[in-house]
């Protein structure tokens, strides 16, 4: 039996062929504090499973404190797992090492103000001692890429919600990470730049190739952006279902009238009781 095999064989989920970037298996997480001489414990993940490829674009969706951004946090190697199998990185190649090969994007754009667009978007590089002058070509690579050319000499606070979230992706790509870890990326924007975003998010992902798991709570985002949806139920989250979605790429937003979208939205809905 391969890896992937076990997958459908222990959970009733699909596999795919090819060893997968992230495998998990009855992954579990427990957080523990102290208080009054006593450990109390909260278990925040109590059985996922699924496998994730190199290329995906992955997004977890279900109820606040279901533990998606634990997972997220896992991923990114900012929290250990407490039991169940974790493996990152395909077996046998070079080590995974989150610190250089995770980008990070989170719901603000965490954008340090006194820096400019160009110097935020080259602090991973700077961080990581990567060549300056190949750091900042690539910066104004990514900058063109999200569509903030001429951009790069402002400060955070002459952006728009939308364009300084557009900043902090180029940031989260700066060092060509293999993984890019999104937790509500866009929550914070209105609705009109939020659908604009979905839509650039999905160019940057064709455009690039990387791997993208996008932690969001909206379940018509996680259709619209997913290659596949992992439905997580409330917390200690459980895997309630993993499937692809089988929606045309390059996706408009016309793609939301369509009635296989509403079948994917409808499957959501069910899995997560909504009437």
């Amino acid at each position: 039996m391969t890896a992937t095999q076990d997958l459908e064989t222990a959970t009733g989920l699909p596999t795919r062929d090819g060893e997968p970037l992230i495998r998990m298996r009855q992954l579990r997480k427990v957080y523990r504090k102290k208080s009054g001489g006593k450990t109390q414990e909260f278990l925040a993940v109590s059985d996922v499973s699924m496998d994730i490829h190199a290329g995906d674009m992955v997004s977890l969706v279900g109820p606040s404190g279901c533990g998606k951004s634990t997972l997220l946090k896992i991923f990114a190697g900012l929290h250990g797992h407490d039991g169940g199998e974790l493996r990152i990185g395909a077996p046998g190649g070079t080590s995974f090492n989150p610190g250089r090969n995770v980008g990070m994007v989170f719901q603000q754009p965490v954008l340090l103000k006194w820096r400019t667009i160009l110097e935020n978007v080259m602090l991973p590089a700077d961080i990581l001692g990567l060549d300056r002058k190949k750091a900042r070509v690539r910066a104004h690579e990514l900058l063109e890429m999200v569509g903030l050319t001429g951009f790069g000499d402002k400060r955070p606070y002459e952006l728009s919600g939308g364009m300084q979230q557009r900043a902090a992706i180029a940031r989260a790509l700066i060092h060509d990470p293999k993984l890019v870890l999104m937790d509500e990326p866009f929550g914070a924007l209105d609705a009109l730049t939020r659908e604009k975003m979905n839509l650039e998010m999905l160019r940057i992902w064709r455009e690039t190739g990387k791997t993208f798991v996008v932690v969001t709570h909206s379940i018509q985002e996680a259709v619209f952006l997913g290659s596949h949806c992992a439905v997580l139920t409330a917390g200690p989250a459980r895997m309630a279902d993993f499937f692809p979605i089988e929606l045309p790429n390059p996706r408009s937003l016309h793609v939301k009238t369509s009635a296989e979208f509403g079948v994917y939205v409808r499957r959501v809905y069910d899995l997560l009781g909504v009437e």
